[in-house]
């Protein structure tokens, strides 16, 4: 019995620390995408009470994510607020229905360098957009251009009092997230990101800083039911590629953060696709609102499995608390500086950009290390959708160059032969590589043929190693052997007919 209610007592501690975690984000990311500061926390509430209802994983936790805020903004810049609303709808049916069709688990298939280098395209783009927030100066449309224009900012900046003091409260709110680290284990507890906010809102009142704060309004009031005229718009092709990236991208970002959360944990499972409907459900629920699209977000959700969770309990929580605090300290808002806020974002796209992985994907995978920095890097010079589709394509060009990628070495054997190790696929058009390399042999050695590595053959080169062998071995039998050939019979080297049994 005492165990029991053990679990309880863990899941109400961990929500209040998913709370605490939840409240600023929720806030940074919609002023990010711009949209009211009230629709983040409009979506983090859903994400907790509704999709964490739901079936799929237990301890992973859904709300909006920096991720999405640059297609947000996009988005929205497109296509007025009033059809983000229609878009996060219709995207959040599309993952219902791919997860009723069982595609969840075709989203584990996504290389991770492309979902990698998309988080890190879209880490750039936040910070960068970011800084020009904190700087209370207006940030160019393009990625590239932020980036080329970062510079101009900072030297427009230097001579702006205000600019000034309104960056102070930015940097003040990221040394405090990275130095919080440091504090006493106790002191932890309390999220670094809310105690950065809450000294940024109290500094900024005490000493009566220039710097603008979060415009705050009824909570009502943000939400947009959507119209005849926003859902006409879904016939439009611009638009129905923005929901598909909105689906897609969403739920590739879930269940990757899915399986990481599983990691962390010793306890059930996630069911990807009751998952993807649970995402789909919470998505389709903010679209009728007219409310930011959410995911999965690993901050969060390692900040549940870290506080001791142990059922879905603690998420469903987090979203009461965020609830409740919209309904009794909205005003609370107000005091919040806008660069407090860029400040959490700019800490947050940092994280997403992994400096350590592409560096270990260079000294094992350099392909894949390629595919990463490639699609970071196609996000920010093109857009967020075209550049995980040039990811994607990379990927998948990849696979297809390894698959018919082919490796001949040869080495003196020990018998006083001469070793050819064969990998890859061998199929006809390696087929000139394959006899150039195997007709330059002597003709007076023997030859091992080794097809261990070999992971198909097809008829025209097993045709052609037949003859081949027939030519070499003349009037000796054992001039040519095959060693260790594939197990499926129909895959055996022709040249056992040459060989012993």
């Amino acid at each position: 019995m005492i165990r029991s209610l053990s679990f309880p007592r863990q899941d109400f501690a961990a929500s209040l620390v998913v709370f605490l975690v939840a409240l600023p984000l929720c806030i940074g990311v919609a002023v990010a995408s711009g949209v009211p500061a009230e629709l983040g926390l409009i979506t983090g509430i859903v994400g907790g009470i509704v999709t964490g209802l739901m079936r799929g994983s237990s301890l992973q936790v859904s709300g909006p994510a920096a991720g999405l805020t640059v297609l947000v903004l996009e988005a929205v810049r497109a296509f007025g607020l009033a059809t983000l609303g229609v878009i996060v709808l219709a995207a959040g049916l599309l993952q219902i229905a791919m997860g009723l069709l069982r595609w969840g688990r075709w989203f584990r298939a996504i290389s991770l360098s492309v979902v990698e280098g998309m988080l890190a395209g879209i880490g750039l783009v936040i910070i960068a957009g970011q800084l020009y927030a904190a700087a209370g100066v207006t940030a160019p449309d393009s990625g590239l251009g932020k980036l080329a224009g970062l510079p101009g900012a900072l030297v427009e900046a230097l001579g702006n009092r205000t600019a000034l003091v309104s960056l102070a409260v930015g940097a003040g709110t990221v040394l405090v997230i990275v130095g919080w680290r440091r504090a006493p284990r106790r002191a932890r507890a309390v999220p670094g990101a809310l105690v950065a906010v809450l000294l940024a809102a109290l500094a900024t009142a005490v000493f009566g800083l220039p710097v603008p704060t979060v415009r705050v309004g009824g909570v009502l009031e943000a939400v947009h039911l959507p119209g005849t005229e926003a859902l006409s718009s879904l016939a439009e092709p611009a638009v129905l590629g923005t929901v598909l990236a909105f689906a897609l991208i969403a739920s590739a970002e879930s269940l990757f953060s899915a399986a990481a959360v599983d990691r962390l944990h010793a306890g059930p499972r996630t069911h990807y696709d009751k998952e993807l409907v649970a995402q789909g459900a919470g998505n389709t629920l903010c679209g009728l609102l007219g409310a930011l699209p959410l995911t999965a977000v690993i901050v969060r959700s390692s900040a549940n499995v870290e506080a001791g969770a142990r059922t879905k309990a603690s998420r469903v929580l987090h979203g009461f608390w965020l609830l409740l605090f919209v309904a009794l300290l909205p005003a609370v808002l107000a005091y919040i500086p806008l660069a407090a806020l860029a400040g959490i974002l700019v800490h947050a796209g940092w994280k997403l950009i992994p400096f350590k992985g592409v560096l270990t994907l260079w000294q094992r995978h350099r392909g894949e290390a390629v595919v990463l920095v490639a699609t970071a890097a196609a996000i920010v010079a093109v857009g967020m959708f075209e550049g995980v589709l040039i990811g994607l394509a990379l990927s998948i060009g990849k696979a297809a160059w390894e698959a018919s990628h082919l490796r001949i070495e040869r080495s003196d054997d020990e018998s006083d032969a001469i070793r050819v190790r064969i990998q890859g696929t061998v199929t006809f058009l390696r087929l000139p590589q394959i006899l150039d390399s195997l007709e330059a042999l002597p003709g007076d050695r023997r030859v091992v043929l080794d097809l261990s590595g070999v992971h198909h053959i097809d008829h025209a080169c097993r045709a052609a190693l037949e003859t081949w062998a027939e030519r070499h071995s003349g009037a000796d039998p054992e001039a040519v052997r095959a060693a260790t050939p594939p197990t499926r019979r129909e895959e055996r080297t022709t040249t056992a007919t040459n060989a012993p049994n």
